[in-house]
């Protein structure tokens, strides 16, 4: 269950005649969700829609952070043009992740872009690079690059503060206490992860395959939150 499904269960609680709709595949890359998903998106005149993107291709070397702004304007655009409100996701500070920390110079050159964008386009902003919170391991999955279900929770909590569902900071509550692994197991699990996720990661890469290819969008139709099954929170 994603954030964006658990964001919709807490806009259900509020509002009985809510619908909605998720098209987002993981391992998409910006211009696929541009081409693919936001026409789709758009065809069904919603009212609220979350647009996060970039985030994959700003993984592959000598990408175009400017470049990628452009694209994702386009979609923003578009999205307000239909009479869309638009909310949309910064990049996550990626600090706190071995070899991704290379990239922050990037992520952050893409985010001044779409607090840009968001000013023009008139869009909410859920800040996920402020979200010190999300540096704690446990806010993780396995590869490091995918949120982990109470990660997802965080986000979730975020993005109803910024739509004015809630008035307090429940996304920023601190993690319990948790001991920390020595020098030497830290880099071993980092070897590990690195062989396991990021190898493979790259490999997709080179052949141009994505961990998406073939699926198909969860809820590709406006649907009573109350149609959800748990098999399509999985």
């Amino acid at each position: 269950m994603g954030w964006a499904d658990r964001l919709a269960a807490m806009i259900a609680e509020t509002a009985p005649e809510f619908r909605y709709a998720n098209f987002a595949i993981r391992g998409k890359m910006l211009q696929e969700i541009v081409d693919e998903q936001v026409p789709l998106a758009i065809s069904l005149k919603p009212d609220l829609v979350t647009f996060c993107g970039g985030g994959n291709d700003i993984l592959v070397p000598n990408s175009d952070p400017d470049a990628l702004a452009e694209v994702y304007e386009v979609a923003v655009a578009d999205l307000r043009a239909a009479g869309c409100d638009v909310v949309i996701f910064t990049g996550f500070d990626t600090r706190a992740t071995p070899l991704l920390r290379s990239l922050r110079g990037k992520v952050a050159i893409y985010n001044t872009h779409l607090w840009s964008i968001a000013e023009r386009y008139h869009c909410r902003m859920v800040d996920l690079w402020s979200m010190h919170v999300l540096h704690d391991r446990r806010a993780w999955s396995e590869d490091r690059l995918h949120l982990s279900p109470e990660g997802h929770q965080r986000v979730a909590l975020k993005a109803a503060q910024v739509l004015g569902l809630m008035d307090d900071d429940a996304w920023n509550e601190p993690w319990p206490a948790l001991e920390q692994a020595d020098w030497v197991t830290q880099r071993k699990a980092d070897l590990k992860w690195a062989r396991e996720h990021v190898v493979p990661w790259i490999g997709r890469q080179l052949r141009g395959e994505s961990m998406g290819d073939g699926l198909a969008p969860k809820r590709p139709e406006l649907l009573p939150l109350a149609r959800c099954t748990e098999e399509n929170y999985q």
